[in-house]
């Protein structure tokens, strides 16, 4: 039984920790395509150390102009906007674009 409360506990952690790097959130990062894996990682990095909205607003300023100039640089296009902010899971969201749907996500 404590083995099995180990186990789950290091399997519990190591997806914990795997999210912060696996996470598909590489693909929200506008220009991510153009970037190394550090980049995103250092860009996340410092979005997370900026303490408000206005200094986040900046880098994301910053980061999309610099991304543009690369895209160009390299004789490729970006869109002109970066990703909208607030992706989730509300309505709209996802492949199918409904949400959870009716329901909310309860068993019935």
């Amino acid at each position: 039984m404590r083995t099995t409360k180990l186990i789950m506990t290091a399997l519990a952690m190591a997806i914990t920790v795997g999210a912060g790097t696996a996470y598909p959130a590489d693909e929200v990062i506008y220009g991510s395509q153009l970037m190394t894996a550090q980049e995103r990682i250092e860009h996340r990095n410092k979005m997370r150390a900026a303490t408000t909205a206005q200094e986040r607003e900046q880098i994301r300023l910053e980061h999309h102009q610099a991304m543009q100039a690369r895209a160009k640089a390299q004789g490729k296009s970006l869109p002109d906007t970066p990703p909208a902010l607030g992706g989730g899971m509300g309505p709209g969201s996802g492949p199918g674009g409904g949400g959870m749907g009716p329901g909310g996500g309860r068993n019935r």
